[in-house]
């Protein structure tokens, strides 16, 4: 095997996809619907409530909530796929009126790179010889986004959807398997919590029990304010 070989073989590497859309909206979805319903089932147990009430403000909280996501991921990445479209025509645009100016600010950007200007320049200048490839190397250079990398909104809608769904059913479950009691349904919140955060440390440098105790940290704080307010209205409408 030649050496040419073995170094190929030694750089041989993957990447995650960072562009899809659905890890972000899948960990977002993940910890809103623990996050949200475990405060949620606090506060109407602190309140005082039946445990079917807390079912029910559960099952109805990861209903609303679980849409209210899918609804708002949608809307946010199919508008950014439009925001992109529409800087996409305004580049395509300004190509086709003013070559000469577009191809000096591509030659500028590979100069402030840090390559030699004529070399920045012979770069730019066979870049745009494919008016498909100039106006692709605009978009990405000057938007740092890909017109060919765009997120799916309904990846996006689904991920979060389902995700959400999970995570708000934690707290939910100690009361479907016959426990009465609120501390049952936080302890399940709170181990929900720290599997979410170990589970997307995979994709961050992050340690598992460090994102694991930041999650259960915002998840106990949120359950802890919601928990007082509602033994607060609860003691005064009683």
């Amino acid at each position: 095997m030649s050496e040419a070989t073995d170094t190929a073989e030694a750089h041989d590497h993957t990447h995650g996809d960072v562009s899809g859309g659905w890890l972000r909206a899948a960990v977002f979805g993940a910890m809103d619907g623990l996050v949200s319903n475990t405060a949620l089932v606090a506060g109407v147990g602190g309140g005082g409530a039946a445990p079917r009430t807390i079912v029910l403000s559960g099952v109805a909280g990861l209903i609303a909530g679980a849409i209210s996501m899918a609804m708002g991921e949608y809307t946010s990445v199919k508008t950014q796929n439009e925001q992109l479209d529409l800087e996409v025509h305004r580049e395509r645009r300004e190509l086709q009126r003013n070559p000469e100016g577009e191809l000096a600010e591509l030659a500028e950007i590979y100069r402030a790179r840090g390559l030699d200007a004529d070399l920045a320049r012979q770069v730019a200048t066979q870049l745009s010889r494919d008016p498909e490839q100039a106006l692709r190397t605009h978009v990405i250079n000057e938007l740092g986004l890909s017109p060919d990398d765009k997120p799916s909104p309904w990846v996006a809608a689904g991920s979060s959807l389902l995700t959400f769904s999970v995570g708000a059913a934690f707290p939910l479950v100690p009361y479907l398997l016959g426990f009465s009691v609120l501390w049952a349904a936080l302890v399940a919140g709170g181990i929900g919590l720290v599997l979410a955060g170990a589970l997307s440390s995979r994709f961050t440098p992050k340690p598992w029990w460090f994102s694991g105790l930041r999650q259960l940290l915002f998840g106990a704080a949120a359950a802890g304010i919601t928990y007082a307010i509602g033994a607060l209205i609860g003691v005064s409408v009683a």
